[in-house]
């Protein structure tokens, strides 16, 4: 695979950063962390200007039709930035309804999703449950011409302003996805005290939510599981996108730091934490850039490269926070240094869409032979 990027995929990284670096500066993240708005609205609209939203939209429905690389190179700008904002929850809500939505139901939300006048998200994850198929446990049982749901979703990201919810459920025990409207009766959406500040996350109740059998989407467990992944890779380049700063945030630090008369960057034992720092960092480039290419060609190893880049970043983000912090000092975790931040968002981006241990599970799960070629 090429791993450069092409001249429209190098504008767009450019453009994204620097409209974050221009209307979302880090000034403008820590007062927003202040606020109990899930969305800046200026900044979003300036994000649809720049066509974010409908990025992975089919061109039919108002969209760009582009894939999974350009929405990573986006996600990455959004880690390095400490950006908030619906942006990967509507991309994947937008490419589960174009994939998997009927024809009425896609007409109805991809153009709005594409505008930014709305936004999606999705609420998948469940409390003490992994962040896997068989942590699902809402269910979903029919009911005339309509489909109930009862139960509890957590760390669902901005649904406090959002206008659709795609809930995972079991319908007769098996994983199906439900597109819900946020205001349906039975709804209810509690802000959560997280440990990562620059993002919103939510707890969302379904008591008795009557969904209709249109807002049910036909991709099974296959689907659900693919997106899933793609999810793990767009996490992966937020990830990605916070490990680059806090490594520039390092550098700076060590060249400027003066002990015992010349700057701790000339130490021996701190250029090598460094230098540890920065291979972890092009590892989780590799990792995420192969995963979101071999997702966009199809190729057969992309679940495979998914879970690979799923589990890599997930335990390297920690590792260099944890350097990051050590080679700081006391100070990296004051509330006025902006490393804190970084911290915060790369726990936090540890376990989102699942931990290194459940990919790693699946990833062993993936490379095991099955019984029919053993036995041939």
């Amino acid at each position: 695979m090429d791993f450069e990027l092409s001249e429209e995929q190098g504008m767009l990284r450019v453009a994204s950063r620097d409209l974050l670096s221009d209307r979302a500066p880090i000034e403008h993240v820590r007062a927003w962390m202040e606020r109990d708005e899930d969305v800046d609205p200026e900044v979003w609209r300036l994000t649809a200007d720049l066509g974010w939203p409908g990025l992975g939209l089919p061109e039919e429905y108002g969209g760009s039709g582009q894939g999974l690389v350009e929405l990573a190179l986006v996600a990455e700008e959004l880690g390095r930035a400490l950006g908030r904002g619906p942006f990967t929850p509507t991309a994947l809500v937008g490419r589960a309804v174009a994939n998997a939505g009927s024809p009425k139901l896609r007409s109805e939300v991809l153009p709005v999703l594409a505008t930014g006048s709305s936004w999606a998200t999705w609420a998948f994850a469940e409390p003490r449950a992994p962040w896997s198929l068989d942590g699902v446990r809402v269910t979903a049982r029919p009911d005339a011409d309509a489909f109930v749901l009862d139960g509890v979703k957590t760390a669902v990201q901005d649904a406090g302003g959002t206008r659709w919810l795609l809930v995972t459920a079991r319908q007769d025990d098996v994983p199906a996805s439900f597109l819900v409207d946020r205001d349906a009766p039975g709804v209810t959406v509690r802000r959560q005290r997280v440990l990562d500040p620059t993002r919103a996350f939510h707890e969302v109740r379904l008591d008795g939510v009557r969904v209709p059998h249109d807002r049910r989407l036909t991709g099974g467990p296959t689907e659900i599981q693919r997106l899933l992944d793609e999810a793990s890779v767009l996490r992966c380049a937020d990830a990605l996108g916070v490990m680059r700063r806090m490594l520039e945030l390092t550098v700076e630090h060590t060249t400027t730091r003066v002990q015992f008369g010349q700057p701790i960057g000339t130490f021996q034992a701190v250029k090598h934490a460094s230098a540890d720092m920065a291979l972890l960092v092009h590892g989780a480039d590799a990792a995420t850039a192969y995963a979101a290419m071999a997702a966009d060609a199809g190729a057969d190893d992309a679940a495979r490269a998914a879970c690979a880049a799923a589990s890599y970043v997930a335990a390297g983000a920690g590792e260099v926070a944890g350097r990051a912090l050590q080679l700081h000092g006391g100070i990296g975790f004051t509330w006025e240094h902006d490393l804190h931040l970084y911290l915060r968002r790369a726990r936090a981006d540890s376990v989102l869409y699942g931990d290194a241990a459940v990919h790693r599970d699946r990833l062993c799960t993936l490379l095991r032979p099955s019984p029919t070629s053993v036995s041939t």
